[in-house]
């Protein structure tokens, strides 16, 4: 079996803890071990989020130098490379010495004309109060948006359309590599007029990034990993419940949030699509119970409408 495993930015960093390298280092240590614990007997990928990480080092970066913004793409492509070595380093203390460990630098292809560009709305960095994101957005022309009684930066997010490294990638997996790849939902990417690749002002969502990764790589299971036990309808509210299987007809019926679990419900509902194919959504300490489908939000094409999780 071929599984992509998608670590949520707030999996690694969970919401109201500090942003220290301590924290997500933590964090990363468990991420490692639920990893370890399903690794044997398939083929492993990891992705992974960004969101709080750059945009703490867009604040970091512009307090430095407040005339001269480092582009987002620079900033994706270090915490491909930071996130990636902490993933890299922690599995390697679980798994066997033999198991070759990769991280793969991803550029992912967008439209330069992604009508998101003129619509921001992926949340990046960390939560402030109105008067801090007034404050900022005046400064230096960030947008913010509402999250949950704070706010946080918004900045465009374009599907992704093509995964540069994608023969690599494969050829590690043949030779038994678990990899990790498209960190952040990529190096967000362009084609010139003249052809050439540059970099663009954008942060593509990391879970409609891993379900292309699953489905140019033809896996048989994508699981996206946060900090939420499952999928919830009328999430925030006294009717709220949790799903525990779901067909992607059944989903459409619901509303969820553009900016949060909106992106991995319609990465799940386009990979489960497909005959044979599962997606599921729940936490991370939890990897192995949702493969078996004891734990999480299961989506599947052949699913009989929807089934939610009974009170004990």
């Amino acid at each position: 079996m071929r599984i992509v495993v998608a670590l949520g930015g707030n999996a690694l960093l969970r919401r109201g803890e500090p942003m220290t390298a301590e924290t997500q280092r933590g964090n990363v240590k468990i991420a490692a071990a639920s990893l370890a614990a399903i690794r044997p007997g398939v083929e492993l990928i990891v992705t992974h989020g960004n969101g709080p990480q750059i945009g703490l080092l867009a604040l970091q970066a512009a307090s430095y130098n407040a005339e001269q913004v480092t582009p987002l793409d620079i900033l994706g492509a270090e915490t491909e490379g930071m996130i990636g070595y902490a993933i890299e380093q922690e599995l390697r203390n679980q798994v066997p010495p033999e198991v070759p460990i990769v991280t793969v630098l991803t550029m992912v292809e967008v439209a330069s004309d992604a009508p998101e560009f003129r619509d921001p709305t992926k949340f990046i960095g960390p939560a402030v109060t109105r008067a801090e994101a007034d404050r900022q957005a005046a400064s230096k022309g960030w947008a913010f948006r509402q999250d949950s009684s704070l706010w946080r930066r918004v900045v465009a997010s374009p599907p992704p359309l093509r995964i540069f490294e994608i023969q690599p990638i494969r050829w590690l997996l043949e030779k038994g590599a678990i990899v990790i790849a498209a960190g952040g939902g990529g190096i967000p990417t362009v084609r010139g007029p003249d052809g050439r690749l540059r970099g663009v002002e954008a942060v593509i969502d990391k879970d409609l990034c891993s379900e292309l990764l699953a489905r140019d790589l033809d896996a048989d299971f994508l699981l996206m990993a946060t900090d939420v036990d499952a999928v919830y309808t009328d999430w925030g509210f006294a009717t709220s419940k949790p799903i525990r299987l779901a067909s992607p007809q059944a989903l459409a019926a619901y509303h969820f949030a553009p900016g949060s679990m909106g992106p991995k419900i319609e990465a799940a509902c386009r990979f489960a699509a497909t005959d044979g194919k599962i997606a599921a959504i729940g936490a991370l300490k939890d990897l192995a119970a949702i493969i078996r489908g004891d734990a999480g939000t299961t989506i599947r094409k052949d699913a009989p409408g929807m089934a939610w999780y009974t009170p004990d």
